[in-house]
């Protein structure tokens, strides 16, 4: 019985032929990674022995056995990272396999135009990740002493009948809040506008829970750059224009790069 083929992504096959791929672990930590040309498009790949990793067995540790998973994506996203520094790459998801090299040569065939569009796309560029976090306590105290909404709320409640005042004072930390969230969103807006303008695409992403960022600051904003690597230097150096200017009013601004091409490059 063959093994099943793991394929970690996609180089121009020219790339292939002038830079020959190093010597790296395969998925099962014990075959090597190698390369199966396909015309003007090159995979890389390792073998899997089709018993141990079936679909049910690989679903099955997903879902059952976290230290595997933290281990194999840890290898899977290392593997494409390092791949990345060396090739024009279009990355695949993890655990994405193939019954045998027919059925991968097929797929790659059927989409030349669409691989051949997205390597032009890439050629050249860099992937790069944005994150805005913010301390909301100290961005409340901000809002709350200098927002004109809020400072004409008080004023007109001011004005009321004394027994009124109580009730509608409660009212005021609910505005607050509603224009805290305005102010997160009218920055970050505008630092991805600005951003944007060194890049080629800019994407906005889901914002992460601070379970998973692990820090104290709420993450207010999560986008992605497609940049020309000429406008890398500019983009990093306005990022920390950004953090001077914003930092004292609680504002962090991420930037981290570049990484494999996954927003960019979108294959199954």
């Amino acid at each position: 019985m063959s093994d099943l083929l793991y394929l970690y992504g996609l180089i121009p096959t020219k790339e292939a032929k002038e830079k020959p791929l190093p010597s790296m672990n395969g998925f099962d930590g014990e075959g090597e990674l190698y390369t199966i040309e396909i015309g003007e498009v090159t995979a890389i790949v390792c073998n899997l022995p089709r018993n141990e990793y079936s679909e049910e067995t690989i679903k099955d540790r997903v879902e059952n056995d976290m230290d595997w998973l933290q281990e194999k994506a840890f290898h899977h996203h290392e593997t494409v990272l390092m791949v990345s520094k060396l090739y024009t790459i279009i990355p695949l998801k993890f655990c994405t396999l193939y019954k045998n090299e027919d059925s991968l040569k097929s797929t790659i065939e059927g989409n030349r135009n669409k691989l051949k569009m997205t390597f032009e796309q890439l050629d050249g560029n860099e992937e790069w990740n944005v994150k805005i976090y913010c301390d909301d306590k100290l961005l409340k105290e901000q809002v709350s002493e200098s927002n004109p909404s809020i400072e004409a709320k008080r004023k007109e409640i001011s004005e009321l009948p004394k027994g009124r005042q109580f009730f509608e004072k409660k009212k005021i930390d609910q505005l607050i809040d509603r224009e805290l969230e305005n102010e997160k969103n009218r920055l970050c807006e505008e630092v991805h506008e600005k951003l944007k303008e060194h890049s080629l695409h800019g994407n906005i992403k889901k914002n992460w829970s601070k379970d998973v960022t692990g820090r104290q600051e709420h993450m207010a904003w999560n986008s992605v750059f497609l940049l020309p690597a000429s406008k890398v230097d500019e983009f990093v150096e306005e990022i920390k224009q950004y953090e001077e200017e914003l930092g004292h009013a609680g504002w962090k601004v991420e930037a981290s790069g570049p990484w494999p091409p996954y927003h960019f490059s979108s294959f199954s």
